[in-house]
């Protein structure tokens, strides 16, 4: 009886903790981004300060807002408050001159990125809620775009709703090692575990989600996982995730050839350098069909000889 009791205590206390004790503001904001539009797609980026090299890389590449033709994108990296505080002066300049930060007054740490997903939710929710499509990733995957729009979102049927996909991860339980990145103690999360959730590299949603991810966390207890919560939020709305062939998200890094490269939607751990190769390879070389027979490792013919060179 005690140890039933002492049990249902630890899970109704999970349950019933709020998500965030107290709300944050924003540094940085990008209010009218959306006014005048309706996008097809918003790019969520996480970042922080230090990474401008990825920004620009991504800003140059698959994360140009024209990138895509005849798809109206929206591009922003989420940022925290700089612990150090010394890169507020230059964060702001960058965002004077390009208008795709947004940045609230948590710490930009690891264990803060639910809060940094959250504000992107939120910031979807709040400016530009008409989007058909969000997407959040991390500035070191590198994301094909044009496939993701092309061959993945443009064909679904309109209004797209409770739409999530990605990476999918099920049967996954809590890693109690607390030398892992993934460590979670049993205080944090008492259950043994996880509901199904999309890895954090990268997931798209139809963006009525973000209005009801924000309004699903105000009851769910935060942990520091932000894909493993998201998928928290969606299993308390019972969102069901999309499952898609595993080749399209990938949550390590792909090695590259144009013609995978053209078949995929991501590919993890990606230089600065490699997001700019990578986009100009595959705007050089046009899409080749997948026939499902294993293709010679080939170079497009029509490659410009200056691409060639850095492969």
């Amino acid at each position: 009886g005690k140890q039933f009791a002492a049990f249902l205590t630890k899970h109704l206390l999970f349950l019933s903790t709020p998500a965030l004790t107290q709300p944050f503001s924003f540094l940085i904001n990008e209010e009218e981004k959306c006014k005048d539009r309706t996008p097809f797609l918003v790019l969520l980026i996480s970042t922080t300060a230090a990474e401008l090299q990825r920004r620009d890389a991504i800003r140059r590449s698959w994360g140009r807002e024209a990138a895509v033709p005849g798809a109206d994108v929206v591009r922003l990296f989420m940022l925290g408050s700089d612990a150090k505080g010394d890169s507020g002066d230059v964060l702001l300049r960058e965002s004077e001159q390009y208008h795709d930060i947004i940045q609230q007054d948590f710490l930009d740490t690891y264990n803060n990125l639910t809060l940094k997903t959250l504000m992107g939710m939120s910031w979807v929710a709040a400016y530009c809620s008409g989007t058909r499509f969000a997407m959040k990733t991390d500035s070191d995957v590198f994301v094909n775009t044009m496939h993701l729009i092309e061959e993945l979102l443009r064909p679904l049927p309109p209004p797209t709703q409770n739409y999530f996909t990605g990476h999918l991860m099920t049967g996954y339980s809590p890693i109690r090692n607390n030398d892992s990145k993934w460590y979670i103690s049993e205080e944090e999360f008492p259950d043994n575990s996880y509901h199904p959730f999309c890895s954090g590299t990268g997931y798209v949603f139809s963006g009525d989600l973000a209005a009801k991810i924000v309004n699903a966390s105000l009851r769910i207890k935060y942990i520091h996982l932000e894909d493993v919560y998201v998928g928290f939020c969606l299993n308390a709305m019972g969102v069901e995730i999309t499952p898609l062939p595993r080749s399209l998200f990938n949550i390590h890094k792909v090695p590259f050839s144009p013609c995978v490269y053209n078949e995929l939607i991501t590919s993890h751990h990606t230089e600065p350098h490699e997001h700019i190769l990578y986009w100009e390879t595959l705007r050089d070389c046009p899409s080749i069909p997948s026939t499902g027979e294993a293709l010679p490792e080939i170079l497009c013919p029509d490659l410009s000889p200056r691409v060639q060179g850095r492969l």
